[in-house]
């Protein structure tokens, strides 16, 4: 009876083998490769598909976009102001946007598209310096009203408190990590003055946090005004010339995101030190 019982079990197959019990046998390792495969299989499938919408986009859709869009809009500016006056309207919008809570971004844009990285750089830091320091000084105005407003939010108010601590060096290197860091321009602007900082290290330290992303926008504008500029004439960049263009452009893009990743963890560290003292 015993040995029959036995035999039933193991025939039956209800007593687990040592040997199948182990995880690293074929029948457990099979649906965790199994799953393995699918997962990697669907980001394969994901890549293809995206890189597909890219090239598509690159291929047809950005030079009708070129054409169509941005090359009669290039046009009609160079045509209706002359230099001299499209740069007067590019930095009041540069210097007044900020102040009426609008983003300044596109004219920024158009700035490095028509005057370049020279003229073009002086300009945007030009506008982007009054356009920080007009909040500063309304903002003050308000400074009760908008200290209660940042009490709403005591996790973003405590980053912005770190700009009104310690020395000018202290409030410089504090308002320039909040400027490359991913936290709002346009809020920041108002929201300083609800702190100690002082104008001196606030604007120094937002023109120095502004420099990476003025950079890419010019760069990235230019960019675009050459292959305007080459779909217009009915052609194309040569394949040097994309290459160029893609490597610089992933270049630029890489070394933003890298410095906005430093400026986040120092930012972290500075805030973790003032919370230790």
């Amino acid at each position: 009876m015993g040995e029959g019982t036995g035999d039933y079990v193991r025939l039956g197959g209800c007593a687990p083998d040592p040997e199948s019990v182990d995880m690293g046998s074929p029948e457990k390792r099979c649906p965790l490769r199994m799953c393995s495969l699918w997962c990697w299989l669907k980001v394969v499938i994901l890549a293809i598909v995206v890189l597909g919408v890219v090239a598509a986009f690159v291929i047809w859709g950005g030079p009708l976009l070129l054409k169509k869009v941005v090359t009669p809009i290039l046009d009609w500016e160079m045509a209706a102001f002359s230099r001299p006056v499209l740069g007067l309207i590019l930095f009041t919008s540069i210097a007044l946007f900020p102040a009426l809570l609008l983003p300044s971004s596109p004219c920024m844009w158009i700035a490095g598209i028509t005057f370049g990285y020279g003229y073009g750089f002086l300009l945007i830091m030009a506008g982007t310096s009054v356009g920080m320091s007009l909040p500063y000084f309304i903002g003050s105005l308000f400074r009760y009203r908008i200290h209660r407003w940042l009490e709403r939010w005591p996790k973003k108010a405590a980053i912005i408190r770190l700009a009104g601590e310690g020395n000018w060096f202290h409030q410089f290197r504090a308002v320039a990590l909040i400027r490359i860091s991913p936290f709002p321009y346009i809020i920041f602007n108002y929201a300083a003055v609800a702190t100690n900082v002082k104008y001196s290290p606030y604007i120094v330290g937002s023109i120095v946090g502004t420099i990476p992303e003025t950079f890419l926008t010019i760069y990235s504008g230019i960019l675009i005004r050459s292959l305007a500029d080459a779909t217009n004439q009915g052609g194309f960049l040569s394949m040097q010339q994309v290459i160029y263009d893609a490597i610089g452009f992933c270049v630029a893009v890489v070394a933003t995101i890298a410095i906005t990743i430093y400026a986040k963890k120092a930012l972290r560290k500075l805030q973790a030190e003032e919370e230790l003292s």
